[in-house]
């Protein structure tokens, strides 16, 4: 049998309360990071690698999914591809630092810049160097971390948030990192207040390894009185 597909929904129609149709469209993104991560698996015969959008479909997905034509990330989780198929409208750049570029250069067009932390060797350094720039400069860039796990004091705690020119810090909001629908109401909020000149927002995704993304949206949506098989079938 065919599979329905499902068309993203256009970003007017808000988030507060989300239609049926965009829940079902984040689900189906989310499935297909999930077979594009365990294909490029396969394909290279090694273990999963650290930075794999396998398990955190829901960050991805949440963090990219109303983001505007023109609009930049910088996946560093792999396969890069993913980020395509979740918003093909968006650019995808190599690197923070052309990301960050992009950013200075779009600051006065309403263009966002998404940037997501790695756990590759080096790339810490990089992300500071994004988050100062984006602090003293006021750039319209949303950070996603996806390194700590629930209930854990490392990574956002244990590190020096940049304060901005005008003495207010960075907004660092924490979220269910298992939760699409959690964090597609954060970035869309953290979005909306870049786009309107506010500057950079650190989204903290926190991960709990006993939960799978796609269960916790599949049984959201079953609450909701719709069908996830559909998209399966």
């Amino acid at each position: 049998m065919t599979k329905t597909k499902v068309e993203i929904a256009p970003v007017q129609e808000g988030f507060s309360l989300i239609p049926k149709r965009k829940l079902l469209a984040m689900y189906a993104a989310m499935l297909e990071c999930r077979r594009m991560a365990e294909n490029s698996h396969k394909q290279i015969k090694r273990r999963m690698p650290s930075d794999s959008i396998l398990g955190r479909e829901a960050a991805a997905v949440g963090a990219t999914f109303d983001l505007r034509s023109h609009d930049t990330v910088a996946p560093s989780l792999w396969p890069n591809a993913s980020f395509k198929a979740i918003n093909p409208s968006v650019e995808i750049a190599p690197g923070l630092s052309l990301a960050t570029r992009s950013a200075r250069e779009n600051k006065d067009d309403q263009k966002i810049t998404l940037l997501f932390s790695s756990s590759k060797s080096g790339s810490h350094i990089g992300w500071l160097k994004a988050l100062t720039l984006a602090a003293e400069q006021n750039l319209p860039i949303l950070f996603v971390s996806m390194d700590r796990k629930a209930n854990s004091n490392s990574h956002i705690n244990g590190e020096t948030i940049p304060m901005k020119k005008n003495g207010h810090g960075i907004p660092v909001i924490s979220v269910d990192g298992n939760d699409v629908v959690a964090v597609y109401r954060v970035a869309s909020e953290a979005t909306t207040h870049a786009r309107k000149g506010n500057g950079p927002t650190l989204i903290d995704c926190q991960f709990s390894p006993l939960d799978d993304p796609l269960e916790n949206m599949k049984k959201y949506l079953i609450g909701k009185g719709l069908d996830p098989e559909m998209l399966t079938a």
